[in-house]
C-alpha cells in the first residue's frame, strides 16, 4: 500500500505526483474489489481492454519516472552500485534489462543542457503512451526493428517504424515478429545490405540462470568469425567417439592425436546426439584451457582453476550442492566424481559462524590462501554488500573494520569480499557505505554495511548480504504445513513425527542407492581423512 502520509514536523505541502499516486492506489483497491456482476458481456469486455491500456500507460508514466531517477543520480545517493541495481532492488522491476532498452527507445530524455530529446521510435511511443500497445508488443516491434540493416536509407527506416507501429496496434507479439520478418525481407531481399557494423552491435552471448538441476542455457548471436571458429572447433573435438564422458574408454582431446582403432571403436558404441557431442567438445576444449594455464596463473588473487566449496556434511552424505567462485551450483555427485583431480582445503570456522581461525598478513593485499577463507566462508560466494550477487571472481578483498590507509590490518577476520563498485562506494560522505564486522551474536564475523545519511537525518538501518537458507526454511514451512494437516505430534499416543530438519539439509535428498554400500572410504573421505591426520 502506498504511504502518502505528510513527513512528521512539516507543513510543506505534498507534490502533485505523490497525491495522483496515492489516489491512485486509492482506486486500484476499489477496482479489485468493486462488483463486476451488474456488467453486460460488452460492458465487461471494455473493462478488461481499458484496464490493460491503463496498465501501458502506467508503464510509460513508470519509466518517465525512472528517467527522472537517473537525471538526479538517486542510484549513487542510495547505495546502489547502478541504475539497474537501484530498478531491481527498490522498484523490484523484473527484467530491467529489457525495461531499459524499452525506455531508451520510446521515452523523452533531457541533454546535459536541459533540452528534451525525443524518443529513437516516436511511433513506437506514441502508441505506449496511449495504451493501444502493450510492453509485449513493444518489445516485439523494437525486436525487429533493431534488426533493420545500417545501410538502410533513413526516409525508408522512419517508414518501416510506423509501418511496425501499425502492425503493433492490430496483432500479437508473435504475429508481430512473424510480420516483422516480412518487412525485413522487403528492405533487404539479398540479404546485402548488413555490414560490419551490424554485426558488431547485434554480437552477444549470454549464458541463463541455472535451473533446479544445475543446467543453464546459452544463447546468442555470433559474428562470422566466432561461428567459423566454432563450427571448426566441434570437428576437431567433437567427432563421434571422441571425449564422450560417458564412456570412460572414449579416447579424449583432438581428433587427431587420437588412436584411430580406438576412436572408430568408441565411435561405433556412441549413442550421443550431434548437439550433446558439441556440448561434450566444447566442455573437453575448456577443461583442457584450465589445465594447460592458457586463462593465466591468478584472477583477483584466486588460482585460475574451477574452485569449489562444499559442506563436510554433504560429502560424506553425497548428496547436495556445492557451490564455486563463480557463483555456480554443483551436484556432490559430479564433484566426487572429479574427486582424483582436486587439491583439497580445509577451512575451519568458530562456532557455525562465518568467523575463521586466524589467519593475518602484514601486507595490505590479501594472499591467494586468505581468498580461499573468505570464498569458504558462509555467503562468501558472492560480494559481501546487501544484495549484490557479484561472484567471487569479480570481488577485492575489502578492509572491512578499518581502512588499510587508517592502519587497518590485512587479517582475514577483518576482511570481507567486496565487488570493485561497491569497494569504491566505502568513505564518508553522505550517499556511501560505512561497513564493520560483526564481532558477536549470530551475525558473528559477518561484514556489515550501513549508508550513510545526509546531514541531519537519522542514521540508516545496517545490512547484511545474507542469502536465504532454502533448505531450512523449507523444512521449517513443510513441519508447519504438517503440523496443520495432521495436528501437532505430540498429542497424548501419538508418535512424534521426525523433524524434516533432522531428516535433511537439503532439499534435492537422494533416494538410497540399491545394493550393499561398501565399507571402505570414498576418495573424497580419504583425502580429508589424510588432511585432518596432518593437523
Amino acid at each position: 500500500m502506498f504511504d502518502s502520509q505528510h513527513v512528521i514536523g512539516t507543513d510543506a505541502p505534498r507534490p502533485r505526483a505523490v497525491e495522483l499516486v496515492a489516489d491512485l492506489h486509492r482506486l486500484l483497491d476499489a477496482l479489485q474489489s468493486v462488483d463486476l456482476s451488474p456488467c453486460t458481456d460488452a460492458e465487461l469486455t471494455e473493462v478488461a481492454a481499458a484496464t490493460e491500456r491503463a496498465i501501458a500507460r502506467l508503464t510509460v508514466a513508470g519509466d518517465r519516472q525512472i528517467n527522472e531517477v537517473e537525471a538526479r543520480d538517486l542510484p549513487r545517493k542510495t547505495g546502489c552500485r547502478t541504475l539497474m541495481q537501484f530498478m531491481t532492488h527498490r522498484l523490484r522491476i523484473s527484467n530491467p534489462m529489457r525495461r531499459r532498452k524499452q525506455m531508451d527507445a520510446t521515452a523523452t530524455r533531457t541533454s546535459l543542457g536541459g533540452e528534451l530529446l525525443p524518443p529513437e521510435y516516436p511511433c513506437v511511443a506514441e502508441a505506449f503512451a496511449q495504451g493501444t500497445v502493450g510492453t509485449a508488443h513493444v518489445q516485439a516491434a523494437l525486436d525487429v526493428l533493431d534488426r533493420i540493416p545500417n545501410a538502410v536509407d533513413h526516409d525508408v527506416k522512419v517508414a518501416a517504424k510506423r509501418q511496425m507501429t501499425e502492425i503493433a496496434e492490430a496483432h500479437t507479439p508473435a504475429d508481430i515478429t512473424q510480420l516483422g520478418a516480412r518487412l525485413l525481407a522487403y528492405l533487404d531481399p539479398d540479404g546485402t545490405l548488413a555490414d560490419d557494423t551490424d554485426q558488431k552491435r547485434r554480437r552477444n552471448l549470454w549464458i541463463g540462470r541455472q535451473r533446479a538441476d544445475g543446467t543453464a542455457k546459452i544463447s546468442g548471436t555470433l559474428t562470422p568469425e566466432l561461428v567459423a571458429r566454432l563450427t571448426m572447433m566441434f570437428a576437431v573435438w567433437g567427432k563421434p567417439g571422441l571425449n564422450n564422458p560417458d564412456d570412460p574408454e572414449s579416447p579424449s582431446g583432438p581428433a587427431g592425436n587420437a588412436d584411430p582403432d580406438a576412436l572408430a571403436t568408441a565411435a561405433d558404441r556412441d549413442g550421443r546426439t550431434l548437439a550433446q557431442t558439441n556440448h561434450d567438445a566444447l566442455n573437453a576444449l575448456l577443461k583442457a584451457v584450465l589445465d594447460d594455464g592458457l586463462l593465466g596463473k591468478s584472477h583477483r588473487g584466486l588460482p585460475v582453476q574451477l574452485i569449489i566449496k562444499a559442506d563436510l556434511d554433504d560429502l560424506i552424505r553425497e548428496a547436495g550442492l556445492a557451490t564455486t567462485a563463480t557463483g555456480t551450483l554443483l551436484p556432490i555427485a559430479d564433484l566426487i566424481a572429479m574427486a582424483g583431480e582436486v587439491q583439497p582445503w580445509l577451512a575451519i570456522f568458530k562456532d557455525a559462524t562465518a568467523v575463521p581461525l586466524y589467519f593475518g598478513r602484514g601486507k595490505r593485499l590479501a594472499t591467494r590462501e586468505q581468498r580461499l577463507v573468505s570464498f569458504a566462508r558462509p555467503d562468501g560466494e558472492v560480494c559481501s554488500a546487501p544484495g549484490c550477487d557479484q561472484p567471487a571472481t569479480h570481488v577485492d578483498m575489502h578492509h572491512a573494520q578499518q581502512d588499510w590507509a587508517d592502519g587497518g590490518l590485512t587479517d582475514i577476520d577483518d576482511l570481507a569480499p567486496a565487488c570493485p563498485r561497491h569497494n569504491r562506494m566505502v568513505g564518508d560522505a553522505p550517499g556511501q557505505y560505512t561497513t564493520r564486522i560483526a564481532r558477536s551474536g549470530p551475525d558473528e564475523g559477518r561484514c556489515v554495511w550501513r549508508l550513510n545519511a545526509e546531514p541531519g537525518a537519522p542514521p540508516n538501518p545496517e545490512h547484511l548480504n545474507r542469502r536465504p537458507d532454502i533448505s531450512r526454511r523449507f523444512a521449517e514451512h513443510l513441519n508447519t504445513v504438517r503440523d496443520e494437516i495432521h495436528g501437532p505430534p505430540t498429542r497424548p499416543g501419538d508418535q512424534a513425527r521426525s523433524s524434516w530438519l533432522t531428516i535433511s539439509h537439503v532439499i534435492d535428498v537422494r533416494p538410497p542407492r540399491p545394493g550393499q554400500r561398501q565399507l571402505h572410504p570414498s576418495l573424497v573421505e580419504a583425502h580429508l581423512m589424510e588432511l585432518l591426520a596432518t593437523l
